[in-house]
């Protein structure tokens, strides 16, 4: 056991199941307007096997891949690529929602067995998790975006002249890229106020907030920006919800069709001017505008605002320019209240068109049609290509930054975002925690972190070593390993979970040493016998004796009398059949590689197609990288034994096992009969394998067996049961 433990490939096999969890892929799935490439998504891999390798701790493995740019320096520089974990799904057509809850759910069941994302639209219909947690998790993450640049993977930087010249052309390249974007973002942030007018029009005419990906779609090239549209919807909305009394009149007008538009647009003026003494006044030069003379169309209103509102920012732009010229001191309002109030529509903090040069929406946001989205990916395309490719490029994490000012989550009613609730503060689950307290520290991804890796949870440790006790027995203690709801089965031996995880935590969270517990227990040394050819069990009762039968009694073997028998997962054939023709290559991280290509690479380094994913995998039960998969189906189909009956790979391998010096070396029928069973099953040759083969080569001396029986022999112990269970 301690010889495996240490063995390099202990954390290839073993990380492979965490991939799955992780729903580790090498693209991106359906996208919007971005390239499809993670170029970087196998240091996170490499990161997960040299972890389980060094045997890191696992609350620290947990915190480390949410949190690993908030750690302290060394440890942030040694586990960066951690943060994988979160930034390796899908981006599900770039609907910024579905990623989020796809973080969200990769976390709650993946780390915790709760389904957190059944309360994105509700209250969880069966377990304790109110909408209120789903979007305190929302906030969390969406209080963090992924940076341009991926940052380095810290490592000894070469002192060389070759260096700094990569380092310097990285910087020309980088600051291109940047420029563009400023450029973008002023133009933008221009168009939200020169077109005040069409934007207020455009955020009116719709019921429910515009989505970016569906506006993209349908908006004519240079048309209003969708961005732009949902900020001054979103703005409008909280100025209706506040009675703001610049747009008061907007919003009171707002609600006259175009038919009584004219003829009654100058009651409502006159209403605004005598409001009651329970309402704020509207604004007076709001209502000077519109009323002389009395606006006769809404669309007519959206111009006189902008012309109020542009007359205001004109004003402004002067004070800042005598400022800058040194005649006046630099204004921090304008000297009206009045006009400050009009000021601020523009440059308030809360005002549309004022948006930040990157948000946690992605860069969609802030190009403005398809020609700047199809630039913009050039010049990212060119610069992770560079980045690749140039000499001495190092590697880089698919890491996340907290934004300056983290997101305030409200509750989405029924999962609309158009539709926002009460305010929520970013924290852990109520269930778990008495009295949750919001998280202070940025984003609050490592107060979530260390939340989760607390010994005080109380599934966490339970979670982990059920997973490890399922990929050693077949089936975990409790057999749904994401859910450990109240739907879920109980588990089969409670007090044995209990005892694992505590025995887990006070070993310091170490994985290694909870593969010795188990696989140095009695129950994981049994064998896999049949139930038909075990003896009976005898069981007393008062004053007779009884003959049990273990399989009537337990035929799924719940309890444990007998260990399962499994066969290989796709990884595991595949390495096996590649390591029997000798030619598998033992190195250890680097870049996804071609499986299908022939590389002799372990599978675990296979590229991860999220859009394609080869047939060959599928038919094997590989799963979907679209989500996290906590247990691989096990299915048993016609095109699985036909690709190994008939496939040119395993073909190809029976004929290099009968190449090996191993089994050339050997000069009678008995002596290779044991070299083969020696390379194919680990064992020497039974009496019944030797009699087998004398019979199928007819007594044949080796010299007169021809190249080809001995290969067809050679594939026919590959197609054996034997070499693809473990019993």
């Amino acid at each position: 056991v301690d010889e495996m433990l240490r063995s390099p490939h202990y954390g290839e096999r073993w990380g492979r199941y965490w991939l799955d969890l992780a729903r580790y892929a090498d693209n991106k799935g359906y996208v919007f307007f971005e390239g499809q490439q993670y170029p970087w998504s196998h240091t996170y891999r490499d990161w997960v096997i040299r972890s389980l390798n060094e045997d890191l701790p696992y609350d620290q493995f947990v915190v480390a891949q949410l949190a690993a740019d908030q750690l302290p320096t060394p440890e942030r520089d040694r586990h960066l690529a951690a943060l994988g974990f979160i930034t390796i799904g899908g981006h599900f057509m770039n609907n910024v929602h579905d990623i989020f809850d796809d973080r969200i759910d990769v976390v709650s069941r993946g780390l915790l067995g709760l389904t957190a994302t059944c309360a994105r639209c509700h209250d969880h219909k069966f377990d304790p998790i109110p909408q209120a947690d789903y979007y305190a998790l929302y906030g969390v993450f969406r209080s963090s975006q992924e940076p341009l640049v991926p940052p380095r993977i810290a490592g000894r930087i070469p002192e060389t002249e070759l260096y700094e010249e990569y380092e310097q052309e990285l910087a020309v390249r980088s600051e291109r890229l940047a420029a563009f974007l400023r450029r973008k973002h002023a133009e933008l942030v221009a168009s939200g106020r020169t077109r005040l007018a069409e934007y207020v029009l455009a955020a009116h005419a719709s019921r429910d907030q515009p989505s970016t990906e569906d506006f993209m779609l349908l908006i004519p090239e240079g048309d209003l920006h969708p961005t732009v549209v949902q900020r001054y919807w979103l703005y409008l909305q909280r100025t209706k919800r506040t009675n703001d009394r610049v747009w008061r009149a907007w919003h009171a007008l707002g609600g006259l069709n175009e038919q009584e538009f004219a003829a009654k647009a100058p009651e409502v003026l006159a209403a605004l001017r005598s409001p009651s003494a329970d309402e704020p006044p509207a604004h007076p030069q709001v209502l000077q505008a519109l009323a002389d003379p009395p606006v006769v169309s809404l669309k007519e209103a959206a111009d006189r605002y902008a012309r109020v509102l542009l007359a205001i920012d004109q004003r402004w732009h002067d004070l800042l320019k005598q400022a800058q010229a040194g005649f006046a001191p630099i204004p921090t309002a304008l000297p009206d209240p009045l006009e400050e109030e009009l000021r601020l529509v523009f440059h308030g903090s809360d005002a549309p068109s004022n948006m930040p040069l990157t948000t946690g929406w992605g860069v969609l946001t802030l190009l403005p049609d398809r020609a700047s989205q199809a630039e913009f990916q050039k010049l990212i395309k060119e610069l992770e290509s560079w980045m690749i490719s140039a000499p001495l490029a190092p590697p880089r994490a698919m890491a996340l930054v907290d934004d300056l000012t983290p997101y305030d989550p409200r509750i989405f009613l029924r999962g609309n975002p158009n539709r926002m609730g009460d305010p929520v503060p970013r924290r852990f689950f109520e269930v778990l925690s008495q009295s949750p307290a919001a998280f202070q520290q940025g984003s609050g991804r490592l107060e979530l972190a260390r939340a989760i890796a607390s010994a005080e949870n109380p599934l966490t440790a339970r979670v982990l070593v059920n997973r490890v006790w399922m990929h050693h027995f077949g089936a975990g203690l409790v057999r749904t390993p994401s859910d450990f709801g109240v739907r879920s089965e109980p588990p089969s031996h409670p007090e044995l979970l209990d005892w694992l995880a505590a025995t887990f935590m006070e070993q310091g969270w170490s994985l290694k040493q909870l593969h010795r517990t188990i696989m140095n227990s009695a129950v994981y040394q049994q064998q896999s016998t049949p139930a038909a050819l075990l003896p009976f069990t005898t069981v007393a009762r008062a004053d007779d004796t009884v003959a049990v039968d273990p399989l009537t009694v337990d035929s799924e073997n719940r309890l444990l009398w007998r260990m399962n028998r499994r066969r290989l997962d796709f990884e595991a054939l595949r390495d096996s059949l590649v390591w029997a023709a000798g030619t598998l290559d033992p190195t250890v991280g680097g870049p996804s590689v071609d499986l299908l290509s022939g590389s002799p690479r372990r599978a675990v380094y296979g590229f991860i197609d999220r859009l394609a994913l080869p047939g060959l995998l599928r038919t094997f039960d590989f799963p979907s990288p679209d989500n996290s998969s906590p247990q691989r189906d096990s299915t048993t189909v016609a095109p699985q034994a036909l690709y190994l009956m008939n496939g040119p790979f395993a073909l190809d391998c029976a004929q290099k096992v009968i190449g090996r010096p191993e089994f050339t070396a050997e000069a009678t029928l008995d002596g290779r009969i044991s070299a083969l069973t020696r390379l194919l099953f680990s064992r020497d040759a039974t009496p019944e394998d030797l009699l087998f083969a004398r019979e199928y080569f007819g007594g044949e001396s080796v010299e007169q067996i021809p190249p080809e029986a001995w290969h067809a022999f050679a594939h026919a112990f590959l197609l054996t049961n034997e070499f693809a269970f473990v019993d």
